[in-house]
């Protein structure tokens, strides 16, 4: 990952999970927590989201609207979302363009097999459009307190 604190985040535009187009200049003048996440509907991604989901007063009570952002299609995240009763919205990066803007599409090794896949990380991002921290050492099952330190 290249992109570091102070960094202007790159904008993008990408769909949401109703298919509705997003962009990150939508959010100028608020705080964005962006988060990239593997898969829906797998353990350490649902309790990363639940947690958010748990914490959600708290993060807006910050000034932080949360993006989740992973590689899946609207319809996942629209069952997803239903499951789990997600307040935020969740952008369909099919065609990776959001995760290459922000260095998350990369090579992985899991179990001797080597292949591309998302790196769970997450961008906190200010009014101005600026990276204030990049989290990579996500703990899944308590992410707010990592956002909220």
């Amino acid at each position: 990952m290249t992109l570091k604190p102070g960094d202007k985040a790159p904008n993008f535009e990408s769909k949401d999970q109703d298919g509705n187009a997003v962009k990150l200049s939508d959010y100028h003048g608020k705080k964005v927590v962006l988060y990239f996440y593997p898969k829906d509907n797998t353990p350490g991604c649902t309790a990363e989201s639940c947690n958010l989901r748990d914490n959600y007063e708290a993060l807006q009570e910050k000034g932080y609207e949360v993006l989740g952002v992973s590689s899946d299609g609207e319809k996942s995240h629209q069952k997803f979302i239903t499951k789990y009763d997600l307040p935020f919205k969740l952008l369909a990066d099919e065609d990776k363009s959001v995760h290459e803007a922000f260095g998350t599409w990369d090579l992985k090794k899991f179990m001797g097999r080597e292949y591309m896949g998302t790196l769970r990380s997450t961008f906190l991002i200010d009014e101005k459009g600026n990276i204030e921290e990049v989290i990579e050492k996500v703990k899944t099952k308590d992410h707010t307190a990592q956002i909220l330190k």
